[in-house]
């Protein structure tokens, strides 16, 4: 009883926390707003300057909405991936979805000599989308017949790292016969970013997210059972190889989607389940999925603060803040813990 007495208090600190530091996203940037101004912004729709309403609900609250839905969706499907490979490395990107994303996107940017046609569709955050999508769609697709086909989980694991080598392989060659403008800017694109979504991608990007999300919570009781191994999983009637797929298929949409409108950012996914677990000490996915929710939209709500650089006009790459700041706060929590859950 003292220990459900805990999480929940954990939970309710996590819960106001996650506001606060909403709020303080948005009350940062180059320009300065007054706090007063936001609060109308927000809630009466109104604000002392026009310029001030426009910023605040145009582009600091999509980003700021962006933040949560990133590092939520990130961090559960690492989550998932460590569960279903029984492995602490294991991380959203190693199906190779996200390499297969950034296939798309260089084909787009680096290969327009070849596809000159598809050429005006850069300029556009949809058809990075697109292109994203389309690219760990076929990923997700070759995963999905591999795993059909193999009983091995861990085979799945070293199958989905072959296709990221085999992808990073071909964008290699894409880059180097690609020009300086074209390589700059697929470079920018993964150095990832949160603030170029527009209301209608925002919309698009969240329907798939909580699709992924609901399908989760579907899969609570397995993923507790596969903790235990497979032929633990197996006695107490769980059907692994749909649980397995299922999970594949969840974990894809969230890092494709993500990957196809943020950029590929590292890290999170691979942190936030051991920083959630170290916190909460435990390993039931009852308690681990909410919190990893909401931890992962509190850590990069609080990276993409660091990034703005307030009151400065400049901005730095997301993916460069996510593993700068975050790695050596997980290394001294596990060093000082010196213990992880699986």
């Amino acid at each position: 009883m003292n220990l459900q007495k805990s999480y929940h208090i954990t939970f309710v600190f996590l819960i106001i926390s996650l506001i606060a530091i909403w709020f303080l996203n948005i009350s940062l940037g180059s320009i300065s707003i007054p706090f007063k101004d936001i609060f109308s912004s927000i809630f009466e729709g109104t604000a002392s300057k026009d310029s001030w309403y426009t910023i605040v609900v145009n582009v600091r609250i999509p980003k700021a909405i962006a933040a949560i839905m990133v590092g939520a969706g990130l961090s559960v499907s690492g989550l998932l991936m460590q569960t279903l490979f029984r492995n602490p490395l294991a991380g959203p990107f190693v199906l190779g979805i996200s390499s297969g994303a950034s296939l798309g996107v260089a084909l787009l940017i680096l290969g327009t000599s070849l596809f000159g046609g598809l050429a005006f569709l850069t300029i556009s955050n949809f058809g990075m989308a697109i292109a994203a999508s389309l690219g760990s769609f076929l990923v997700l697709s070759a995963v999905l017949i591999a795993a059909n086909k193999i009983r091995n989980t861990m085979s799945i694991l070293i199958i989905g790292l072959m296709f990221g080598s085999l992808t990073s392989a071909i964008i290699s060659v894409l880059a180097y016969f690609s020009s300086a403008e074209q390589l700059q800017q697929f470079i920018f694109w993964g150095f990832g970013s949160l603030g170029n979504l527009s209301w209608n991608e925002l919309a698009i990007f969240s329907s798939l997210f909580f699709v992924g999300i609901v399908f989760v919570l579907f899969i609570i009781k397995p993923l507790n059972s596969m903790l235990l191994g497979e032929n633990y999983a197996k006695s107490m009637g769980v059907n692994l190889k749909k649980t397995r797929n299922i999970i594949l298929i969840i974990t894809s949409i969230l890092t494709g989607v993500i990957t196809a409108f943020s950029g590929p950012i590292a890290f999170v996914g691979l942190a936030v389940p051991h920083l959630t677990k170290l916190i909460f000490n435990t390993s039931d996915h009852k308690i681990l999925i909410p919190a990893v929710l909401i931890c992962g939209a509190i850590l990069m709500l609080i990276a993409d603060m660091i990034a703005q650089l307030p009151l400065s006009e400049y901005t730095l790459p997301i993916n460069a803040i996510t593993s700068l700041f975050g790695a050596p706060i997980v290394i001294w929590l596990l060093v000082r813990k010196r213990k992880i859950y699986v």
